[in-house]
């Protein structure tokens, strides 16, 4: 009967991932240093959208600006991971990809509002991440990086935060 069927839980699928969760496991700084270089990527690329799309000149500057700071960090950035044999990221992760695929697909207010909610719950999570790193860093260099990233963090969060107050005044 139905019951005599097994299955067994595909270990296929993950394999692919293999070497990266095990620089993961190995390092958790190298594995901060991916994340953020990912999350950089994904700023810059939603910060050219931004530029293009948005209805608000707020929004357009808020983009423009996340497209100067994420570059200049992941330049820094790229740099420690070379010096240190990490794999930097090339493209954007599944999660972003579609996120960016949705923005895209959308323009003036109502992108106004998507992007600047996306960037405000975005900025809280990276302080956090930036914060929790810089105390917990063994890497010098990485918590160098996270120690002199976190102003601009922060500063981006009550930029986003008040940008979204300002798009959510006036877009509804």
């Amino acid at each position: 009967g139905a019951s005599a069927q097994t299955t067994q839980p595909s270990t296929a699928a993950g394999s692919t991932k293999s070497s990266t969760t095990t620089a993961a496991k190995k390092n958790p700084d190298h594995s901060f240093v991916e994340k953020a270089a990912m999350g950089g990527m994904a700023e810059v690329e939603l910060g050219n959208v931004a530029q293009q799309k948005a209805a608000s000149d707020e929004v357009k500057q808020f983009g423009s600006r996340m497209v100067t700071d994420h570059t200049k960090a992941n330049d820094e950035l790229k740099q420690i991971a070379s010096s240190k044999n990490i794999e930097f990221p090339t493209a954007l992760d599944k999660k972003d990809q579609k996120l960016l695929d949705k923005l895209g697909k959308l323009d003036g207010a109502k992108f106004d509002r998507e992007y600047m909610e996306h960037m405000v719950k975005d900025h809280k999570k990276d302080v956090k991440e930036f914060q929790k790193e810089e105390k917990a860093a063994k890497d010098g260099d990485v918590k160098a990086f996270a120690a002199n990233t976190l102003p601009t963090l922060e500063e981006h969060l009550k930029l986003a935060q008040s940008g979204q107050a300002a798009v959510n005044s006036h877009g509804k």
